[in-house]
């Protein structure tokens, strides 16, 4: 009989294989810009919030600016909104009107 019993777990351990496991979506967050955020500020969101070196939060910014938006990167939703309400804030915090969305990706 114990046989028997190490078998279904076999057959219960193989069937538990079969199922699909479907990975989130993921939502790219996104800054957009506006005539009164400082870049320096833009910068320190980047940093802090999504930490970013440097460098790369600069080259973001500079997307903000220049394109109209930038991607601070690609997370699942309950990450992506938690970082788009810390932006909005702190951009409250420093009176700016700074603007934060999610796209899905």
């Amino acid at each position: 009989m114990a046989n028997n019993s190490q078998t279904d777990n076999l057959n219960q351990t193989d069937s538990k294989s079969d199922i699909d496991i479907v990975p989130p979506r993921l939502y790219k967050v996104v800054l957009h810009n506006d005539d009164y955020t400082p870049m320096d500020f833009v910068v320190e969101v980047l940093i802090e919030i999504f930490r970013k070196n440097e460098f790369t939060a600069n080259q973001i910014m500079l997307n903000v600016h220049q394109q109209g938006k930038g991607i601070c990167g690609v997370y699942p939703y309950e990450v992506a909104e938690t970082k788009v309400m810390r932006v909005h804030e702190l951009a409250e915090q420093f009176e700016y009107p700074l603007k934060a969305s999610l796209e899905e990706e």
